[in-house]
Parts: structure tokens; C-alpha cells; sequence
């Protein structure tokens, strides 16, 4: 490895970043041989018909809110012990509608109640605070708009309450729309991950889980002795399930009981419930770890699991950090096999702890041939994981910092059947300035596979390119699936002429940005070629003249590179030294020519020629190592940087341009009121 400062701690970096990243991957191992060798046989008690009450937060919800209520009216439960509250905090045709409904439900003899705050304070959880306040039965079930609980749910899910102790039953989420896209089919594999393997691992391992903030049901005592909903992070489910278990509640999970829901089937709708619930999970952390860690009472298995859940988003920029890196230390020519001389085993440790083990999970996690139909969907949750790496970072530094976020809802559509349209419907969401980092990842991820292959390094191309495919999928869905439709409004009629303009807006600043992109991808290919390809030649050729006893071969490397390296200049333009210099290495080539051309004249099995080859090689060595210290320089030239700016500068000017639209639509929909 080289001994430049920078490229040491570079390297230091990756590594770090590589233990914590497998430390990670190999605790979800863990639960998984938890989740298939642990085995808890939950007690089923008849409690008879205890009193319940079925809150549904809803907020802008009018393609899917009727289908909630009526399956919650459809539910196998007497009337009279069953009191329903549709906490609707919306402010669009989506409480008339719900207004129309539980009209027609209260006659028929439901207690159902349509609870209207008038204000969006605390977002969820403030609406779930406000409605116990006036809650008074045992048990407490909370549906999100977008489930559909079966009609028995209730009388199976109940009888697990006969623990006095348990405060929370969490049941499985099934997917409606599963197969409609390669995108849902990730995010439904991803899902099941999360159930079939984390929560039931802790929930049989007596280890802190999680509520999902829906298909779940509460005992109301457990609510109020666990302080009730907080309003200060995003994931008040989470939030309020670690407080209950901090105060001895037990939780468990019950993966027989499914409650079918809908996927998101936007990319920028699942990205923003992505950044959710990453930021909420940070947010969590800092509130709630050091009491964890710090209590007396919980296990250490416990607050290890603990530690693990609250902070595994971290692994995020982790990911992105060693993916910028990789490129730099290739072209440094840090070795970074896991054993030498062997780089195929590289790779095969990379599928053996990714892939190849996900399949084996994947086989323990579903019965006879099922699992072969889920392992097609690996390689979309591959993708789509690695590509969600830049939208869940920035999650995860706004929730350490402490930045305060609006709770944004996932739009849902009611799409059921594989030909159903989302497209022309409200709630479509615009990509976000996360897209254009998403962009630059896959266009640096391009450069990076060009540097593992010219490096010699070819063994790690396809690890890049993985990545690189992903960020270009994520970032490409983003752009086509961004549509701009006035919320609140109905479908059946005509664009008005300000939306068809905004529609209009939005097309060619997605061309714009893309434009801006691809040259970008140009300029960072050529510039690769001009500055940092030609110094990797150099040391290719040093190579060839350290195991060279040829004079007239080494004078032809050497004017070779001579012809290829600057005649002045220095690539280190912060705090820098004579050892990168151009012009002295210029020298010292010219003075290695002048070497080579003297022992030309002088036998080879004579002491002379052996010393004058001898002081080649150390020069040889020398001026290679010089330049492995100012390849990473290279790329982070003075007119590389100021072209930077200049790009992010352009692409920052379109976004304004959008949000300038943007904010005119509103104010004209103010006005439309």
C-alpha cells in the first residue's frame, strides 16, 4: 500500500466501514437461525368478547379509506363491544366521502365515530393522542388506510392477550399488489424479511420488537403506562413499543395472522416511507438508546439486539462511503484481496455473505416451492436496496442532527389488479433534490468501473457495476415516474391550463437534468482519460522497467513515459511537496535515460552494468510511488472542482426553477378554493 497520508486513511476508512457493514449483515444471520430454532408456543386463552376500539388514522386518503372502513364494519365482532374512530385529518374530498359513509354505518347500528381535530398537530401519532382521550376499552387496533383486515381477525388475534403482561400483539403484513411491478416485488420481499425473520426471531427470543404502526392490537392499560404517544419523531409505532418494553410489557408477533395491504407502487413514494422510517429510527436512538443501555433490569442480548435495530440505518452511508472510496484506493493500487493472488475469492466472499446466503434465508423463510418464486425478486431487492442507500443516508444525518421533518404520508392509489393506473390520479409526488446525489453516484459508479478495469482490478467491475445499476434505477424511476396532478381535485376532466404548463415544466426540466447529467458523465470519462489514465500507464510501464535488464526496452518505457506525464505541474495544490512534481519527475526520467544509454556500452556480467541496472529499479520504484501519491490528486484537480460546482450549480438552478412552479400552483389552488 502506498504511504501516502491520505490514501492510508483512506484505506482505514473502507475497512472500518467493512467490519461494521459485515457486523450487520451478520447479526440479520443471527436471527434468522433465531427465527427457525427458536420455537415459543403463545398461550390461546377464550377471553370471550372484551371491549375493543378500531382507531384508523387517515389523512388525504380517498382512493383506499372507504375500503378500510368497510372491511373494519365487515369484522366478526358484536356491535356494542366494538367502537370505531376514523380519525380523519384530511383536507380534501376525502372526508366528504368518509362523512357519507359512516352516515350509512351509523344507522345500521355501529358505534363509529368520524373525529375531525381541525388542526395537523403531531401528524399521527397526535391524531392516536387525541383519540384516547376519549378511548375507554381494553384493547386498542390501529389499520392504516391501505390494510384490509379479515373478517375473523379479531376473534383470532384477541385470545393472545391471556398473558397479562402483553401489551402488544403485531400480525404479519400480506401485499395486495405484490406482483404489479419489479418495484413492489422488492419492497414485498424486503417486507418479509422484516417479519419472518426480525420479528419473529425477537418476538420468540423474548428480545425487544417493534410495533409497524398498523395490524396490530394494544392493550390500552400498556398505552397509558408506557407515557401514550409522542409526537417527537417519525415513528411513533417504534417510539412507543421500546417505552412498553422498557416498562416490562411483553410484545409478540404472530406470523399466522396476515393483514393484506397495499405497496407503494410510486418510486417517490416509496422513498419518502424509506426516509421515514430511517430517520425515525435514528430519531428513536437518540432518544431512547442511552435509557436502554443504561437499564439495569434488560438483558445484554437485549440491548445489544436493541442497539442494532435502532442504529442499523447507519449502515446507509456506510455503503456509500465505501463505495466512494473503492474507485480511490484501486487507483492507488492498495491491494484489497482478501487474499493475494487470489482476487476470484473476493468476489466469491462478496456473493457467499450477500446473495447466496439471502437465498438459503430465503428457503427457511417460506414452505414447499414458494421460496423459488421469492428468490426471482432477490436481485430487484439488491437493487433497490443499494439504490435506496443515497435517499436513507440523508435520512439518517437529518434525524443525527436533529432536523425537524414534516410527517409525509405514502400516497396510496387502490391498485389491486396489475392493469390498474396510478399515474393520472392525486397524490403523484415530484423527484426531490435526493435524485440528483442518486445521479451523481451512478455516473461516479461509471468512472469507477473504468478504474477497476484499467487498474487491473477487473475482479471488483462487477461489484461497482451492481451498485451502479442500482442508484441509476432508483434515480431513473424517480424521473419517470414523477407526474404533476393538482391534489383534491377530480380525475374525469380536463388539465387545467396552469397544470398542463406545470406538466410541461416538469418534462423539460427532467430533460434538462438528465442533459446536464450525461455530459457531466462525458466531461468526468474524458477528464479520466487526459489526467488519470495517462499516470496509470506511467506506473504500468515502471512495472515493466523494474523487472526489466534490457537498457534499450527501459529507454523505450521511459520516453514512453515521459510522452504521458505532464512536463510541469503539481497535482497536490494543498500543502505540496517536491515528490509530485512534475518537472522534477521529468528529471529524474531524463537522468534514468542517460543511466540506461551508459551501460548500453558496458557488458551485462560486469559490476557496472549490474549497479547501473540496480540504480533503475530504485528510481523506477521511487518515481511509481510518487505517482500512485498523485493519481487521487488528480481527481480533485482545481478545474475538476471548479466544473463541479458549476454542474451541481446548473442542476440546483432547474430545482429552483421547479420550485418556483411549484409554489405558483399553490398559491393558484389557494385561490381556487
Amino acid at each position: 500500500m502506498a504511504d501516502n497520508p491520505l490514501t492510508q486513511f483512506s484505506f482505514q476508512l473502507f475497512i472500518f466501514a467493512a467490519i461494521v457493514i459485515i457486523g450487520y449483515t451478520c447479526n440479520f444471520y443471527y436471527l434468522a437461525f433465531l427465527s427457525n430454532h427458536r420455537k415459543v408456543n403463545n398461550k390461546i386463552v377464550d377471553m370471550g368478547e372484551p371491549t375493543i376500539t378500531i382507531q384508523l388514522p387517515i389523512y388525504n386518503e380517498k382512493y383506499v379509506a372507504e375500503r378500510l372502513v368497510d372491511a373494519v364494519c365487515e369484522l366478526d365482532y358484536p356491535k356494542e363491544k366494538m367502537k370505531i374512530m376514523v380519525l380523519d385529518d384530511s383536507d380534501d374530498s376525502t372526508t366528504t366521502l368518509l362523512h357519507q359513509q359512516i352516515e350509512k354505518y351509523q344507522k345500521i347500528g355501529f358505534q363509529i365515530e368520524h373525529v375531525r381535530r381541525g388542526t395537523r398537530n403531531g401528524y399521527k401519532a397526535g391524531a392516536l393522542k387525541y383519540a384516547m382521550k376519549t378511548t375507554d376499552s381494553q384493547f386498542v387496533a390501529i389499520f392504516d388506510a391501505d390494510f384490509i383486515p379479515p373478517k375473523w381477525f379479531l376473534r383470532k388475534a384477541i385470545p393472545y392477550f391471556s398473558d397479562s403482561k402483553t401489551g402488544l400483539i403485531q400480525c404479519r403484513w400480506g401485499h395486495l399488489n405484490e406482483n404489479y411491478s419489479a418495484l413492489t416485488q422488492a419492497q414485498a420481499l424486503n417486507l418479509d424479511f422484516h417479519f419472518l425473520v426480525e420479528q419473529k426471531a425477537k418476538s420468540n427470543s423474548s428480545l425487544f420488537m417493534n410495533f409497524n404502526g398498523t395490524a396490530g392490537i394494544w392493550r390500552k392499560e400498556c398505552i397509558d403506562d408506557a407515557g401514550g404517544w409522542h409526537t417527537s419523531t417519525l415513528v411513533e409505532d417504534l417510539d412507543l413499543s421500546y417505552r412498553a418494553q422498557m416498562k416490562g410489557w411483553s410484545c409478540l408477533f404472530l406470523p399466522d395472522i396476515v393483514v393484506d395491504a397495499e405497496l407503494p407502487v410510486q418510486m417517490n413514494g416509496a422513498k419518502r416511507q424509506q426516509f421515514r422510517w430511517a430517520k425515525g429510527s435514528i430519531q428513536c436512538a437518540v432518544k431512547l438508546l442511552g435509557d436502554i443501555l443504561v437499564k439495569r433490569k434488560i438483558a445484554f442480548d437485549t440491548k445489544l439486539q436493541a442497539f442494532i435495530q435502532l442504529t442499523r440505518h447507519v449502515v446507509f452511508p456506510l455503503m456509500l462511503l465505501q463505495f466512494l472510496l473503492l474507485p480511490i484506493l484501486l487507483a492507488s493500487e492498495v491491494n484489497l484481496y482478501i487474499v493475494s493472488l487470489l482476487p476470484a475469492l473476493t468476489l466469491a466472499t462478496y456473493l457467499a455473505m450477500g446473495p447466496g446466503a439471502y437465498v438459503l434465508v430465503i428457503h427457511s423463510m417460506y414452505k414447499g416451492t414458494t421460496w423459488k418464486d421469492k428468490v426471482k425478486a432477490l436481485p430487484y431487492l439488491l437493487i433497490y436496496s443499494i439504490g435506496m442507500s443515497v435517499n436513507n443516508s440523508v435520512a439518517v444525518f437529518d434525524g443525527v442532527i436533529g432536523k425537524k421533518n414534516e410527517f409525509l404520508r405514502t400516497p396510496k392509489y387502490g391498485i389491486i389488479k396489475n392493469d390498474d393506473d396510478w399515474r393520472d390520479k392525486a397524490y403523484n409526488l415530484p423527484f426531490t433534490k435526493t435524485t440528483l446525489l442518486e445521479m451523481f453516484f451512478a455516473v461516479y459508479g461509471i468512472l469507477g468501473i473504468f478504474i477497476a478495469i484499467f487498474s487491473n482490478n477487473p475482479i471488483f467491475a462487477p461489484i461497482i457495476g451492481l451498485q451502479t445499476v442500482g442508484f441509476f434505477y432508483i434515480s431513473l424511476m424517480s424521473f419517470s415516474h414523477t407526474r404533476y396532478k393538482r391534489q383534491g381535485k377530480g380525475e374525469n376532466r380536463i388539465k387545467t391550463r396552469e397544470e398542463k404548463m406545470a406538466d410541461i415544466t416538469y418534462k423539460i426540466a427532467t430533460a434538462g437534468i438528465i442533459a446536464v447529467i450525461i455530459f457531466g458523465a462525458y466531461m468526468a470519462l474524458t477528464g479520466y482519460e487526459s489526467d488519470v489514465y495517462p499516470l496509470d500507464l506511467a506506473i504500468g510501464n515502471l512495472d515493466r522497467i523494474m523487472t526489466s535488464s534490457a537498457p534499450n526496452s527501459i529507454i523505450t518505457d521511459i520516453n514512453s513515459i515521459k510522452e504521458n506525464l505532464p512536463a510541469t505541474g503539481n497535482p497536490v495544490w494543498i500543502f505540496p511537496t517536491d515528490t509530485t512534481n512534475f518537472a522534477r519527475i521529468q528529471t529524474d526520467l531524463d537522468v534514468m535515460i542517460l543511466s540506461a544509454e551508459k551501460i548500453q556500452t558496458v557488458p551485462k556480467d560486469s559490476a557496472a552494468f549490474h549497479t547501473g541496472m540496480m540504480d533503475i529499479h530504485d528510481r523506477s520504484m521511487i518515481i511509481q510511488e510518487n505517482l500512485q501519491d498523485a493519481v487521487p490528486y488528480m481527481y480533485v484537480s482545481v478545474s475538476n472542482i471548479i466544473f463541479s460546482v458549476a454542474w451541481i450549480a446548473v442542476i440546483i438552478v432547474i430545482f429552483a426553477v421547479l420550485k418556483k412552479k411549484k409554489e405558483g400552483m399553490k398559491k393558484y389552488d389557494e385561490l381556487d378554493v
